[in-house]
């Protein structure tokens, strides 16, 4: 009765006082509401969360690779970059990737969805942490909470059940990947460094600004600057892909992916890997064969490193 005399009072006074009430009573009887729920001991979040992953609930089975095949890519965190040796002595930069828990969150298909994808999840969060929108996601499909959420294309015989497990053994040593990630932010760069500009003279004819790009349009026609102009400006925290990253070592104890060369994004950003889709169109995949749809554990199975084969030696080819 008080919150409605106090609406109605506000009503006389003007529009503004009044709706200000509306939204303190609306405010109030959501507090009421949580406290009442709070002393019945009622969870206000959806049932079903998984804390653990488990096994999916349809085996999974090991098909053979077609010519069109397409497999699922995981979401990985770069830890860092280091220097490995080969058998011939050359130095390898490398850059070392995590898959951390990496799971099937959601399957989709052509006859539900239009489009064959997997969508899989990497990493852990509390539940505190997640939108209550997104913890009844989870708990639809029976796995539980990620930290990161990425969505692959496939085709149909590369469809993987809910709830399978991608580990660093899904990749062979020696075969190539596609690495996506969001590079490192460079804030505002000039056109020298953002865009490789040689410059304005250094000494004559140039005053205070060797470092600038110069003209940027043209006359009165067109009068304007068109779009796209190479310019300073924000440089970096884009999303970008590297092809062809030769796997040169696998961990699948550790679920660690030793690849050659670099990955963009900070070292602890999340990125996705899957296979290179030119080596694909050489058909490396039915040459080295990795695991299809992906690598299924079986206890006679013994996880040791996988290194690549990096071919003769290099310093022999050079002399002869």
């Amino acid at each position: 009765g008080g919150w409605t005399d106090a609406i109605e009072a506000s009503s006389a006074k003007g529009f503004g006082d009044a709706m200000l009430a509306r939204r303190l009573l609306g405010n109030a009887r959501s507090l009421c509401a949580r406290r009442w729920m709070g002393s019945q001991n009622l969870d206000m979040e959806p049932e079903g969360v998984v804390e653990e992953a488990g096994t999916p609930a349809v085996p999974l089975e090991s098909r053979p690779w077609s010519p069109d095949s397409r497999r699922c890519g995981v979401v990985a965190v770069k830890c860092g970059m280091m220097s490995l040796w080969d058998k011939w002595g050359v130095r390898r930069p490398i850059t070392v990737l995590w898959i951390d828990e990496c799971q099937v969150t959601q399957t989709k298909t052509e006859e539900k969805h239009g489009f064959n994808s997997l969508q899989v999840g990497a990493g852990s969060k509390k539940k505190k942490q997640v939108p209550t929108a997104l913890l009844g996601h989870y708990a639809k499909h029976q796995v539980p909470i990620k930290r990161k959420l990425a969505e692959f294309q496939v085709t149909r015989d590369a469809l993987l059940p809910e709830g399978t497990e991608i580990t660093a053994a899904h990749f062979v040593a020696g075969q190539h990947v596609d690495v996506t990630g969001i590079t490192i932010g460079k804030g505002f760069q000039g056109p020298m460094k953002r865009h490789g500009f040689k410059g304005l003279p250094a000494t004559h004819g140039v005053s205070k600004a060797h470092r600038s790009h110069g003209s940027t349009g043209q006359c009165q026609d067109p009068g304007k600057v068109f779009k796209g102009k190479k310019m300073a400006g924000q440089m970096g925290k884009d999303r970008r892909t590297v092809q062809n990253v030769m796997v040169y070592q696998v961990d699948p104890s550790r679920n660690l992916l030793y690849v050659v060369g670099q990955v963009p994004g900070h070292k602890g950003n999340f990125v996705l890997v899957k296979d290179a889709i030119r080596k694909i169109w050489e058909g490396e995949h039915l040459r080295l064969n990795p695991p299809f749809p992906t690598y299924i554990p079986k206890l006679e199975d013994e996880l040791s490193i996988d290194v690549a084969d990096v071919g003769p030696d290099p310093y022999e080819a050079a002399i002869g």
